[in-house]
């Protein structure tokens, strides 16, 4: 599965620190190769990112920037993709199984436990996409929604 990742500048440190573990562990990561800089805007990231995703449906995204919160807006507006804005193991969970996230949204700022961040990557990596019944209709109206307008 590949894994694409970015982040604005207020993530590089964590996107760096993220890399390094999912390295160590084997996953194929493919940083998104936008450059880093103090001016750099965090929808520049987000949509590259999500067309990347979306390119190559096996695989998920990262995205990093000092709340999660404005990366997560504007990949939600890339065609496909599902963004949960996580701070949390659960976040991760059910971003993933209940909503069928593709791209998890981390803040640099806001979750600065490594462990904890390395854990709700974990989660969001190897949870199933929604599976009950309740969970699949609403992301398929969601699907839906989004193929017509």
């Amino acid at each position: 599965m590949k894994i694409y990742i970015g982040c604005d500048h207020r993530g590089l440190d964590l996107k760096n620190k993220i890399i390094k573990y999912l390295k160590d562990n084997d996953f194929d990561i493919q940083d998104i190769g936008i450059p880093n800089n103090s001016n750099d805007d965090y929808p520049e990231f987000a949509f590259k990112l999500g067309e990347l995703v979306n390119s190559n449906k096996d695989s998920l995204g990262i995205l990093i920037c000092g709340s999660g919160v404005g990366m997560s807006i504007a990949a939600n507006k890339v065609k496909g993709i599902r963004c949960v804005r996580a701070v949390s193991i659960d976040d991760a969970f059910k971003g993933k199984n209940h909503n069928g996230a593709n791209v998890i949204a981390l803040g640099s700022e806001v979750t600065t436990d490594i462990n904890l961040v390395k854990d709700m990557i974990d989660t969001f990596i190897t949870t199933g996409y929604p599976d009950e019944e309740r969970h699949k209709k609403r992301v398929d109206a969601i699907k839906a929604y989004e193929d017509v307008n």
